[in-house]
């Protein structure tokens, strides 16, 4: 088992190197990049004041002005020379400097990581503690009211998009009725709060959101644990263990549910990457500044050391969750051998 770790582990950073490789490659292929942005806004100043004469050249620029943009952004070199110098600047710890921010990239990044912790944790935390239990009653209660009536509820959760919620929720919520505040989060004078007064301006402001993050996770989780349990319950040692006069609430404690929790452990590698959770249209819709905000706004602007650390830091996450999924479910269930 130890060697199919270090395995793993060495496969890592090739995998870095492919999906970097390939995103570093369509970001200079892509048409609109920075240097575009800027001629396109100093023509459009330029137009606007007058100074677009006719029957010469509309170029805003020069091209030693352009040529120095070009060098600016690191774009005066062909990706395939570039693309070295970037993995190099990347093994110091250096991610770049944004485009649109002018800042370190990792600074960028940090500023607004508490954040999607947050809502990575919290989110997570509640799916677990109630979905887990849900799934246990449900399978227990199988065809009864109880479990029709929550089926219904789970799968119409899930079949309504998270960001589709979130517009009616601010819709009727924050601008109908006002029981909620339309601003994003932290607000302004978060700093001079005291404990209580921050608790209760985080719950104010975070509910809403919450509540759409959680949509999709609650029928995924909460009908795996059910389906788990359900086909435990069917099998033959079981069964046995009932007929040899264990107690039906033993066997399910004891046995079944050991071994349906095994599948959930798959899931707990994952919570590694709740550095990066979040939806950029949830956050986007509720004007939350996270780290999802910022991926998207960084592609519309076409900030493209913004885009790239986020992708690397993302996708080293989740293959270090990946793996930390194979422990867990080495750690439960002993009877996996890995080779």
């Amino acid at each position: 088992m130890r060697a199919y770790f270090i395995r793993r582990l060495l496969l890592i950073p090739p995998t870095l190197i492919g999906i970097t490789l390939i995103a570093f490659f369509i970001t200079r292929m892509v048409p609109g990049g920075p240097v575009e942005r800027a001629l396109a806004e100093s023509q459009m100043i330029n137009m606007q004041g007058g100074n677009s004469g006719s029957g010469g050249s509309n170029q805003a620029l020069s091209q030693d002005q352009i040529d120095q943009l070009k060098k600016l952004y690191g774009l005066d070199k062909p990706w395939y020379v570039a693309y070295p110098l970037w993995v190099g600047d990347l093994l110091q710890g250096n991610l770049g400097t944004s485009f649109r921010y002018q800042e370190p990239v990792i600074d960028l990044i940090f500023e607004r990581m508490p954040i999607s912790i947050y809502f990575g944790l919290v989110s997570s935390v509640i799916v677990y503690l109630v979905c887990i239990p849900l799934g246990i009653i449900k399978a227990l209660r199988h065809r009864s009211h109880m479990d029709n009536a929550t089926s219904v509820a789970v799968f119409a959760g899930y079949a309504v998009p998270g960001y589709a919620l979130g517009a009616l929720l601010v819709v009727y919520f924050c601008m109908r009725w006002e029981w909620f505040p339309k601003e994003g989060w932290p607000t302004g004078d978060w700093e001079y709060m005291g404990f209580f007064e921050r608790v209760g301006d985080l719950f104010h402001h975070t509910f809403l959101p919450l509540v759409c993050y959680l949509l999709g996770s609650f029928a995924f989780m909460t009908m795996l644990m059910k389906n788990q349990l359900m086909d435990n319950l069917a099998a033959d040692y079981v069964r046995t263990a009932v007929a040899k006069g264990v107690g039906f609430r033993r066997a399910v404690v004891r046995h079944a549910m050991r071994n349906s929790l095994i599948p959930i452990a798959t899931t707990l590698g994952h919570l590694v990457s709740i550095f990066f959770a979040g939806s950029f249209l949830i956050e986007y819709i509720f004007d939350i500044d996270g780290i999802g905000l910022l991926g998207y706004t960084s592609i519309l602007d076409r900030d493209y050391p913004v885009f790239l650390g986020i992708l690397v830091l993302s996708s080293f996450l989740m293959l270090l969750g990946n793996l930390l999924s194979d422990v867990c479910v080495a750690l439960v269930d002993p009877r996996v051998k890995f080779r």
